[in-house]
């Protein structure tokens, strides 16, 4: 009975076995691919960088759930290009041995259909399929000229070189999510979309910015971090990608816009442009110490908290006294005033009482006769 099972389960390996062999000869799923496939793979699309599944799944991250939150804030960004911190996502302007700025990535992908774009809502962002953004429309509605490529290989739109506007995107605008898990403990900040805006000339000089559409960063990171940079001029290693770069809040923006129920933009709000600024840095410190406000100190760090407080007042103190003295010596000479009038009144009555007692002459005729006037009434 053993043996006849040992021959039906040898029987059914050789049969597995006769099946694979023949899908590998029939071009099934299981074959490999030659190296004639695989280059014909690879020039499907040669413009950017290859990017696998992997890498994909690596930088694949989910949004946290609402009961792992325990407060967050949507904040708007505008990263001006002028600015030197921000100037590794303006460089280079043009292609130089592989180097890319971000507007070439983003435009790359958006018109290889590698990632999805988004429309401009103005604040109302929704990133689904009803609101992508049609190709040919964009490339249109920004005056950008484009080619149909009609191999059907690559590409669906060939852009030149000369057409890409880089030299017009002088401004980014980002969406920054403020969280503070209670999982971990901790204030996470991280970037949801990014915009570019083109800045044109109208006919009567003024200055116009148009944003183009919205990219979300988790679809945008595994392109990013194969893109590296010099953050500074010093120092001509490129050490950081462009992911570190937006993973690590490198970049400097303003915030133009706080997720709001009415939809307003800090603009808006505050009109005047010292309301605006008080507005922008206090948005900013109270974002920067809401997790420090969130825990009691320990024994530590509130001895050093006091020894640092009384250091101040007594250096305010110090400072204090050195223009205390001068204060008095000016309240001590105001009331003062009005003395020495008195004293020159009495200085002025005296005389007058000495006149008083006059030498007269006697009727005798004794002329150094002179009454005294000691005992004489005041």
């Amino acid at each position: 009975m053993n043996l006849l099972r040992h021959y039906i389960t040898l029987a059914s390996v050789l049969l597995i076995a006769v099946a694979t062999m023949a899908q590998v000869e029939t071009g099934g799923t299981v074959s490999r691919r030659s190296g004639k496939d695989r280059k014909s793979r690879k020039s499907e699309n040669t413009s950017g960088p290859t990017i696998t599944e992997r890498m994909e799944s690596f930088y694949d991250s989910r949004d946290p759930h609402d009961a792992d939150l325990e407060w967050t804030r949507t904040i708007y960004r505008q990263i001006d290009l002028s600015k030197d911190i921000n100037a590794p996502l303006y460089f280079p302007e043009d292609v130089v041995d592989g180097q890319q700025n971000l507007f070439r990535i983003l435009l790359s992908l958006v018109v290889d259909e590698k990632i999805p774009a988004y429309e401009y809502l103005d604040g109302r962002e929704v990133f689904t399929e009803k609101y992508q953004i049609n190709v040919p429309e964009m490339l249109e509605r920004f005056g950008i000229y484009y080619k149909q490529d009609g191999n059907g290989r690559g590409s669906k739109y060939v852009i030149e070189e000369a057409d890409v506007p880089t030299g017009q995107v002088l401004n980014y605008y980002i969406v920054e999510k403020w969280e503070f898990d209670r999982r971990s403990n901790q204030m996470k900040v991280r970037v949801e979309a990014i915009c570019p805006v083109l800045n044109k000339y109208g006919d009567y000089g003024g200055e116009a910015k148009y944003p183009m559409f919205w990219v979300k960063f988790d679809q945008l990171r595994p392109y990013l971090a194969q893109q590296y940079v010099f953050l500074t001029d010093d120092n001509n290693l490129a050490r950081y990608s462009l992911d570190d770069y937006f993973t690590m809040n490198m970049y400097q923006g303003d915030i133009y816009k706080t997720k709001n129920l009415r939809n307003l933009s800090l603009v808006q709000q505050y009109p005047d442009p010292d309301d605006l600024k008080h507005a922008q840095d206090s948005i900013e410190q109270r974002l920067r110490a809401f997790d420090k406000n969130l825990w009691v100190p320990t024994r530590e760090e509130y001895l050093a908290e006091r020894e640092a407080r009384e250091a101040a007042e007594l250096a305010a103190a110090a400072a204090g006294d050195s223009i205390e003295p001068a204060s008095r010596d000016k309240e001590a000479v105001a009331p003062a005033a009005p003395k020495p009038e008195k004293k020159t009144t009495r200085k002025r009555s005296k005389p007058k009482a000495s006149k008083a007692p006059k030498v007269k002459e006697s009727s005798s005729g004794n002329a150094g006769a002179v009454k005294s006037v000691r005992r004489r009434k005041r």
